[in-house]
């Protein structure tokens, strides 16, 4: 499974769906709506323009319209149905994928757990532990804008973290990235990966 290309596609959906329902959208909204850093979100969408899926008109005030042309609403309806279908299958493997992680870390006595990066799987994992009797303390994404989320803190700074056990890796955009940034902040047996990112964690030095 191509998670990068699978988060880029939805990524571009959303983008393609914002602008659809409102014209005058800023990037700042738009990034926040995503739950990204401005920088990630502008790239996106300046990736639609070059591809031809979105236009732009100036307006007063040093403001800008988001348009979808012919092309950007064939494309939303292409990856509305891609995304339907690739859903159902997702959200099954990705929750029995968390449960497998939450069953290890029952067995360890970690009942407090750090979720790290903003995302569907973070969404998923936060429902499935619920099931299991593990706590999410809360998620660590430095590229999020949010504050909170899923009525949970979002904290930019590993430091800030409040008390875990362990951190769960359920960042799309960068997986192996973030895998690798919390492995040389904690032991890293205690930076978890769901089987369903297909990373390979390191071994023991």
């Amino acid at each position: 499974m191509n998670t990068e290309r699978n988060r880029e596609d939805a990524l571009t959906l959303e983008i393609l769906d914002v602008v659809q329902k409102q014209s005058d959208v800023s990037q700042r909204h738009l990034a926040r709506h995503l739950g990204v850093a401005l920088g990630l979100a502008n790239s996106y969408l300046k990736r639609c323009v070059r591809k031809g899926l979105i236009k732009i008109t100036e307006a007063p005030a040093n403001r800008y319209l988001y348009y979808l042309t012919p092309q950007g609403f064939a494309e939303k309806s292409r990856l509305t149905a891609q995304y339907l279908s690739y859903s159902f299958s997702f959200y099954r493997q990705a929750g029995e994928s968390c449960v497998r992680v939450f069953d290890s870390c029952r067995d360890r006595g970690w009942m407090r757990l750090l979720l790290c990066g903003v995302s569907d799987l973070a969404e998923i994992a936060t429902l499935r532990a619920a099931e299991r009797g593990v706590g999410i303390v809360g998620f660590y994404d430095p590229r999020s804008e949010r504050k909170l989320y899923l009525d949970r803190p979002v904290w930019r700074e590993f430091a800030k973290a409040g008390a875990y056990d362990a951190c769960m890796v359920t960042d799309f955009l960068a997986p192996q990235m973030t895998y690798d940034h919390l492995a040389g902040l904690i032991e890293h047996e205690r930076v978890l990966v769901p089987d369903v990112l297909g990373l390979a964690p390191r071994d023991s030095d």
